[in-house]
């Protein structure tokens, strides 16, 4: 059963409401709250956290809840209410499912996933006191170790929720890795792959028949000195694992645009324009929806997400932002105030199927656009055989290759060279591991080299 369960209704759930969930354990459980009370606990007798569970929230943009949890009946607008349950003890995945279950009797709603919904009161009967797991302070912290934060997974697609995020963050903060275990089947979001791309932190695959493995790079792996480390040979190397192999996608493909703009610090500038100039080039609509975590919960609108990134300056912003259901698309973007700006640096992937055509001739003309009205800095696209859904297996899956990238004008300037207009160079088709090369020798032309620093994940 899954760790995680998720009540869907139409109706906030109220105070007494809650209450009623929270009484899914009988009289003998305590309540504890967290974060000011952002998150309540359903806690054993010694104190000790069973069922974690986050303020509902309200999801507005339509789709979200079919692309994180599937087909639920239940659409935008939708309250969204989630419980964590503490794997220190068998009872707490089904305390989650009852607290979960009443809310929806209640309120008219659905549970996610379906077989974990009950009305029914489930006694505590695991001693838990006995169970060596620390208080971490973070709810969806399963195991914490001297150099290692370990989150335990067991949902089809993994999100990155708040949960997930307050995870990173405090793993961060006290110098940890964060590392993710899942079954082979698992799935991540752009978002998750981002965060947990590059050590110290990892995605860890618990394979039944192959043990543990990385499930971005293959490496075989194995638990030692309190973390996942890769199994090396005599000669230090590490070897990859057997379940670890290409997976066919078919003709499905994923057009990525890495871009950066940059702005003078003025009480007039609005962020994400330049975010919206490109999903409306390349998918005829404006984004459906931004916020700081998935799900993503806030219809899209470019004023708001200014005044949050104002209010948090002069510390960045970090957001994810999604497109329409009918055509697929995820973009991360970190705001961050800087010596020369408002720099805006977005990563932003669209998903096709077999039969369709990536619009790679109407990049120049976005090149353009962004840099004569959005202070374009760099813009990079590049294709690579993916699945259009845009979520990641862990299976091998072939680097993004280069097609075209762009240099704007103010960034010209700046390294000495004269333009009147963007530089849009053409790299390749999507097809050539050549262009990789190609890049690299642009960006030396240009002085550029540090561009090049992580585009090939």
């Amino acid at each position: 059963m899954t760790n995680d369960v998720i009540a869907l209704t139409r109706a906030m759930p109220d105070l007494p409401t809650l209450l009623t969930g929270l009484y899914a354990g009988g009289p003998e459980l305590g309540v504890n709250s967290l974060a000011g009370g952002a998150v309540v606990q359903l806690c054993a007798p010694d104190g000790r956290p069973l069922v974690s569970v986050e303020a509902p929230l309200l999801v507005q943009v339509p789709g979200e809840t079919t692309r994180l949890l599937g087909r639920t009946g239940r659409e935008a607008p939708v309250w969204w209410t989630e419980a964590r349950a503490s794997t220190s003890s068998s009872e707490a995945g089904r305390l989650a499912g009852s607290f979960a279950g009443r809310l929806a009797t209640v309120l008219d709603g659905a549970v996610w996933p379906p077989g974990a919904a009950t009305t029914d009161v489930v006694p505590l009967t695991t001693d838990v006191s006995a169970v060596p797991v620390p208080t971490t302070g973070t709810p969806s912290v399963d195991v914490l170790t001297p150099t290692t934060a370990v989150v335990i997974q067991d949902r089809p697609l993994v999100p990155l929720t708040s949960w997930l995020s307050d995870a990173l963050r405090a793993a961060a903060e006290s110098e940890r890795a964060l590392q993710m275990v899942t079954p082979p089947t698992a799935r991540l979001t752009l978002p998750t792959r981002t965060a947990l791309h590059g050590l110290p932190n990892r995605w860890v695959v618990q394979d039944p028949d192959h043990g543990y493995y990385d499930g971005l790079s293959g490496a075989v792996l194995h638990w030692k000195d309190g973390t996942f480390t890769p199994v090396r040979d005599e000669n230090g190397k590490a070897s990859a694992a057997g379940a670890f192999t290409g997976a066919s996608v078919g003709g499905e493909r994923q057009l990525l645009l890495t871009l950066r703009t940059r702005h003078a610090p003025d009480a007039d500038l609005v962020l994400g324009r330049s975010l919206e100039s490109a999903f409306r080039c390349l998918t005829g609509g404006p984004p459906a929806g931004w916020s700081t975590a998935e799900p993503v919960n806030l219809r899209w609108s470019t004023r708001e997400l200014t005044d949050l990134a104002r209010a948090r300056a002069p510390r960045p912003t970090w957001l994810v932002v999604v497109g329409s259901p009918d055509r697929p698309a995820i973009a991360t973007v970190r705001v961050l105030r800087t010596s020369a700006g408002v720099e805006e640096d977005v990563t932003v992937a669209f998903g096709y199927g077999e039969g369709e055509h990536p619009p790679v001739d109407s990049l120049p003309g976005l090149a353009a656009e962004l840099d004569a009205g959005h202070g374009l800095v760099t813009l990079l696209a590049s294709l690579r055989a993916a699945r259009r859904d845009l979520t990641v297996s862990a299976r091998l899956e072939g680097p993004p290759l280069p097609v075209t990238f762009a240099l704007g004008r103010a960034e010209g300037k700046r390294l000495g060279h004269t333009a009147e207009a963007v530089r849009h160079y053409r790299l390749g088709d999507g097809t050539d591991a050549a262009a990789w090369g190609r890049f690299r020798d642009l960006l030396a032309r240009l002085g550029l080299q540090g561009e090049a620093s992580g585009q090939a994940g």
